[in-house]
């Protein structure tokens, strides 16, 4: 158990100290259908983020939420509930599920997966799976299992970790404003 919550609080304290860059697919898979799957990036820096996906971007930047759609030229602004944020980044809600779960991990070959089993599932999460490279502290794989078998499946590829910070605001000129702070 003490293994699981250092590769777990390690990989939490590097996400605060360096940018996590990296491409990513998600899948969502219902019981009986056929699972959808988009693509995009991200840039990842403790609470701060940054990702792209379709003709939508957005950034967090640590007291705004900046949404840009592409195809309705709109910027929206708002300021996310502590709730909100835990639910868009899986890394801290892996964070907030410690204190009420029980933990379980293995190592196989050179990745640890750990896995969080809420002691109370009324969230309507069954099981959050985390797959990290060991040795660099990269995650490859989170999985979210919910009541009901639907599963949500972020694979990060090309992951790596850099000194530098890139800017998680968006500005994007002639866009309508939609100020909702």
């Amino acid at each position: 158990m003490l293994i699981i919550l250092t590769v777990l609080q390690s990989l939490l304290a590097t996400l605060e100290q360096k940018t996590l860059v990296s491409d990513f697919s998600i899948s969502i898979a219902e019981q009986q259908s056929q699972p959808m799957t988009y693509t995009g990036d991200l840039a990842m820096h403790g609470k701060q983020f940054r990702l792209s996906m379709f003709s939508m971007d957005a950034a967090y930047d640590g007291s705004t939420l900046y949404m840009y759609s592409e195809d309705t030229e709109e910027l929206t602004l708002s300021t996310p509930t502590e709730e909100e944020l835990t639910q868009t980044n899986p890394f801290l809600y892996a964070q907030a599920l410690l204190p009420v779960c029980e933990q379980s991990e293995k190592t196989v070959g050179d990745k640890t997966q750990i896995t969080l089993t809420p002691n109370n599932p009324s969230a309507g999460i069954v099981k959050f799976v985390l797959r990290v490279v060991t040795a660099s502290l990269l995650p490859t794989t989170v999985e979210i299992h919910e009541d009901g078998g639907k599963m949500t499946t972020l694979r990060l590829s090309n992951a790596r970790y850099t000194e530098e910070t890139p800017a998680f605001t968006i500005e994007k000129e002639g866009a309508f404003i939609n100020d909702l702070r």
